[in-house]
């Protein structure tokens, strides 16, 4: 009984290890960078034909090769979607999943690519539960229960199948990234930062600490140089069988034999059986701006519309740009739109969702009602509201815009930093922990302490929930933002605050990409402010009843402006080796 409590303190410490490492994805050590306080300094990039922006300059570059050998955004998307699988271990990823947002400029429409991971088909509603009935942390981030099947591979071959440009095969999209893998990778700006959090994680499975680790196990040193032969041959398979390669063959056989090995349930059958989905995207109105973002799964786009339409009833622009009057106003609404991602959010395929009525303007009016001007309201007091009444979230993101206007957003996603830190042994492949997402038991908390309800329980082939939100706004039809952003629910304030800060206040984007952030999802009861806002500004807040919890970053977002024919870019300054670049 003391062996297995030192294992479970063991485990314990290992998770905290993780949290640890994943606060530091969505933040900068103070040594390395720190947000400026005088916006006016914040420049954006710009271009006149295309732009790239990403969380890592190596894929960013190869995006803008493909760009100017003639490639369309989807290309590019698909290029650098497989190089970050290389050179952003941590989130870049072939093992765990996405969404994309497509716009297409000759044609005007704008569709979605889910390609989120799915549940075994052995999957059961309580296999997160310990024999109290209660939630098991172990369970759903330590074991192989909580791998989900992998969606990246079928859903970047899905967009470029249907939207690429018809100038580039899949394989010769998957050239640089099998390129960059066959380099090996130096140890330096977010390798170096991220490592040294996730050693404890990775040293759990030797076929990730001989990739990932000294031989001694302790994190790589910078300049240390990593080989990735297994990933360079997986690779080198999905590039002639497609995704196939990946989903039949040696390549499944290994993962499902990691998984398995783990303690999860995942079956050859499951991955043969994956494909990913197209959707229609979710659209709502701001001040004129047309929003349109993710649909369920995700809840980005629904909740993101639901919070705009709830702020438009207030006069952001003349309170002021984070003011306690914008910020009070913001962390009201999204108490009130996460309180319903709570008990109506799921996936489509599985459970009704009143979208129509969650993104209705008469039902933001009825919710704005609930907000007192002075008075923070309590997160016990606000509860899921009745929209059927008005029926009418470790990650990256890359935004990328071509010269013929056509436009990606991509957010995917392992869901903590590394993922399981499980490699499939002679893969190379990191595989995801994304099936925490799913709500283990109705009110109980995920490891981003968002609440969940039946509609987000597990389930055989069913999508968990996410907060990633893939977004872009349109001015009278016409492009005019690219945007996304990484950080678990976090997310969801990020690209809210993106769209507010360059149509109410005027920011730039790389002004918006640098202001300080706030963020509030009714559980915990707790209002996070990035350093940066006034300390005048937080005791305002505190005397309206918020309890403010200063964080040293919130986040990230990579953001593309369009205007007269110009580009204007931004790579959040949060990330050592993010890159915004154009031609």
């Amino acid at each position: 009984m003391n062996a297995q409590k030192a294992d479970v303190r063991k485990l314990q410490k290992i998770w905290l290890s993780i949290f640890a490492m994943f606060l530091l994805s969505s933040q900068v050590s103070a040594q390395s960078q720190t947000i400026a306080s005088d916006l006016a300094i914040a420049r954006p990039v710009t271009s006149r034909h295309a732009m790239v922006v990403s969380q890592e300059a190596a894929a960013s570059r190869v995006g803008i090769d493909i760009l100017k050998k003639g490639g369309n955004a989807v290309d590019a998307a698909v290029a650098i979607g497989f190089s970050l699988a290389v050179t952003l271990p941590r989130a870049g990823n072939l093992g765990g999943g996405g969404f994309m947002l497509i716009h297409l400029s000759e044609s005007k429409t704008t569709t979605c690519v889910d390609y989120r991971e799915t549940a075994p088909a052995l999957t059961t509603k309580d296999m997160f539960l310990n024999e109290k009935r209660q939630p098991d942390r172990m369970k759903s981030l330590f074991s192989g229960l909580s791998i989900g099947v992998p969606g990246t591979v079928a859903g970047l071959e899905l967009a470029w199948r249907k939207y690429g440009s018809g100038r580039f095969t899949f394989a010769e999209l998957i050239a640089p990234a099998a390129a960059l893998a066959r380099q090996g990778l130096m140890v330096d700006d977010d390798l170096a930062d991220s490592l040294p959090f996730a050693a404890a994680a990775l040293a759990r499975h030797p076929s990730s600490a001989k990739i990932y680790l000294r031989p001694d196990k302790t994190a790589p040193r910078p300049g240390d140089h990593l080989a990735l032969n297994d990933l360079v041959a997986t690779l080198e398979t999905i590039a002639s069988r497609g995704a196939a390669g990946f989903y039949t063959g040696p390549v499944a056989e290994k993962i499902v034999a990691a998984v398995q090995e783990a303690g999860g349930r995942m079956t050859l059958e499951d991955l043969a059986g994956y494909h990913a989905v197209e959707r229609a995207p979710v659209r709502g109105n701001y001040r004129g701006h047309g929003i349109v973002s993710m649909p369920p799964p995700s809840s980005g786009g629904v909740h993101i519309i639901e919070i705009a339409n709830i702020l438009e009833g207030f006069p952001l622009g003349a309170q002021g740009f984070n003011s306690a009057a914008t910020i009070h106003a913001m962390a009201e609404a999204e108490k009130l739109a996460f309180a319903d991602r709570s008990l109506y959010l799921g996936d489509p395929d599985f459970v009704q969702i009143p979208v129509s009525s969650l993104i209705s303007k008469i039902y933001a009016d009825d919710l704005r009602k609930k907000i007192v001007s002075d008075h923070a309201r309590p997160a016990i007091e606000v509860s899921p509201g009745r929209p059927e009444r008005y029926e009418s979230d470790q990650t990256t993101h890359f935004s990328i815009v071509d010269e013929n206007g056509n436009a990606v957003a991509n957010t995917y996603t392992l869901n903590l930093p590394y993922g399981s830190g499980l490699v499939a042994e002679g893969t190379g492949v990191l595989l995801n922990v994304e099936l925490d997402d799913f709500s283990a038991k109705p009110g109980a908390p995920n490891n981003y302490g968002l609440l969940g309800g039946d509609a987000n329980a597990p389930a055989p082939a069913k999508r968990p929930l996410s907060s990633m939100s893939p977004t872009m706004v349109f001015k009278d039809g016409m492009l005019e933002l690219v945007t996304g952003g990484a950080g678990g629910s976090r997310i969801i304030s990020i690209v809210l605050q993106i769209i507010l800060d360059t149509v109410d206040h005027g920011l730039n984007v790389a002004e918006a990409a640098q202001a300080p952030r706030v963020h509030h999802q009714w559980q915990p009861d707790e209002l996070r402010i990035e350093r940066g806002v006034s300390p005048d500004t937080i005791r305002i807040l505190e005397a309206f009843g918020h309890r403010v919890v200063v964080r040293e970053a919130i986040g990230s977002a990579y953001t593309i402006a369009r205007k007269d024919g110009l580009l204007t870019g931004a790579a959040d300054p949060r990330h050592r080796g993010a890159l915004a670049e154009g031609y």
